[in-house]
């Protein structure tokens, strides 16, 4: 079995047997971290519907707007490899703790505030307190259930809150700006980030590792800065286009500097992602599986938010609504992803998941300008095909932190957060870039309905090609 290069390590303190049941403690402890899982979701998506009465409410130039989302993104898919293995290196709960209590103040301080210049310093802050959170979290989840049925289950409920998460959090986005006011989009997490921090510490052990090797510097910045570069290319292209100076300045830039890291890391004594790890099949192939996932399915919800709006004539608050189909999919799909696993394995649950997300995405490129028949179409389409997205995601999860020792599960877990959360970001500037150039910049319903079938095959093939990918590379070799 593959390990980091470093001096070997216990846990401290001595974990006890691991539990094959569900016990009292590891119920509250699944509670905690599933609750967390959900808000973190929900703050990727609970501002979209919001930008606009922001923008009013704080005098954001509409230029400028872009920047609510695009600030939280960079910092949360930029810094969860980091932070994912700083957690392991000075205790998960610590940094788990922690990075709650940001998020609670950060929330607090972007609702109250009535500058800018304030409230983008809030969402950096949401979107740090996120990537240091969610690996964390995941890692806890990951090392407080032994491997096979138990922590099966708590990853399928785990995937399902988060992907419904983010379905939520468009809906809650769109009733709160309705209803109260846009600023309850960040005052919702301070009660949330309180409770945690109330239960957690009592209910969470602390997994630290008896050494403390030292922190593989020229990786983290070559790595953190390279996907900063890389996420900031593609908000800026699916904004300005594939040829905007700042988006091929931030591309390039992105990929010189991973290049870079991969140098750095066959180097170092003591490196961030040891390449062992990475030429683990169930690592490498799951996370690609992981970031495909996540590409088609969080732009699936921009492409029919789109089209709902521009070509159905929807508001942004009934859109939001229809997407609740959708997001119960996801948690049927959690629920059922586990026993579909016990009973058959995790490759088939990826292929079946994939094939099923792959047929009934390609039926929404029979969408039309009828509001009754597309609807009819649209709604059990995303139902089944969120159960078949969910499928994956919990595969991807089972694949890509199955076989590795606890003190590797921080950077296991970071590498899938960020497969995560580089997919939430990548997946809506790609579709947007095809919509603007399909549709020319024609933004009548009928152009709009063109562009969006166009980007609905192209997130069809990616579907398909992830189910492949499974099929191909993690099928289990016979001696």
């Amino acid at each position: 079995m593959s390990a980091i290069s470093v001096a070997p390590q216990r846990t401290t303190p001595l974990a006890a047997p691991a539990p094959y049941r569900l016990t009292g403690r590891l119920r509250l402890v699944l509670a905690v971290l599933l609750v967390t899982q959900f808000m973190l979701a929900v703050d990727f998506s609970i501002l979209n519907v919001a930008l606009p009465a922001i923008g009013d409410g704080l005098g954001f130039s509409l230029s400028n707007l872009q920047w609510i989302a695009t600030s939280f993104a960079l910092s949360a898919a930029g810094f969860t490899l980091l932070f994912g293995r700083i957690g392991d290196l000075v205790g998960r709960k610590r940094i788990f703790l922690g990075s709650i209590g940001l998020l609670g103040v950060a929330s607090l301080v972007g609702g109250l505030t009535s500058s800018p210049e304030v409230l983008i310093v809030a969402r950096v802050l949401q979107g740090l307190a996120t990537a240091a959170a969610t690996p964390a979290g995941l890692s806890l989840l990951t090392t407080s259930f032994p491997e096979g049925p138990l922590r099966q289950k708590a990853l399928g409920l785990s995937g399902a809150l988060m992907s419904a998460g983010f379905t939520t959090g468009a809906i809650l986005g769109g009733v709160l700006t309705d209803v109260l006011s846009w600023r309850w989009a960040f005052f919702i997490n301070v009660p949330v980030a309180l409770a945690v921090l109330l239960v957690a510490p009592s209910v969470i052990q602390e997994s630290r590792p008896a050494g403390r090797p030292r922190l593989d510097l020229p990786g983290a910045l070559s790595v953190t800065l390279g996907l900063l570069g890389l996420v900031y290319g593609l908000t800026q292209a699916g904004e300005h286009g594939w040829t905007n100076p700042h988006a091929l300045v931030g591309l390039v830039a992105g990929t010189l500097l991973l290049v870079v890291f991969y140098l750095v890391e066959r180097k170092v004594a003591q490196p961030l992602v040891p390449l062992k790890v990475l030429r683990r099949r169930n690592v490498a192939w799951g996370n690609v599986l992981g970031l495909l996932a996540f590409v088609t399915e969080t732009s699936l919800v921009y492409l029919l938010t789109l089209y709902m709006q521009k070509t159905l004539g929807f508001s942004a608050l009934v859109a939001g609504i229809s997407f609740g189909v959708l997001g119960l999919g996801t948690v049927v799909g959690g629920l059922l992803a586990p026993k579909l696993i016990a009973r058959t394995s995790t490759l088939t649950t990826l292929v079946a998941g994939g094939l099923i997300q792959a047929v009934f995405t390609a039926a929404l490129i029979f969408l039309g300008t009828g509001t009754a028949s597309s609807m009819a179409l649209l709604l059990p389409a995303t139902f089944l095909g969120g159960v078949g997205n969910m499928l994956v995601i919990v595969g991807f999860m089972v694949t890509a932190t199955s076989g590795l020792p606890d003190r590797e599960q921080g950077l296991a877990t970071g590498l899938a957060t960020m497969s995560q959360q580089v997919g939430i970001t990548m997946g809506t500037p790609i579709m947007s870039a095809i919509v603007t150039a399909v549709t020319a910049g024609a933004v009548t319903a009928t152009a709009i309905l063109d562009g969006v079938t166009v980007a609905i095959a192209v997130n069809t093939a990616l579907v398909g090609l992830g189910a492949l990918i499974a099929a191909v590379f993690l099928r289990v070799r016979r001696a």
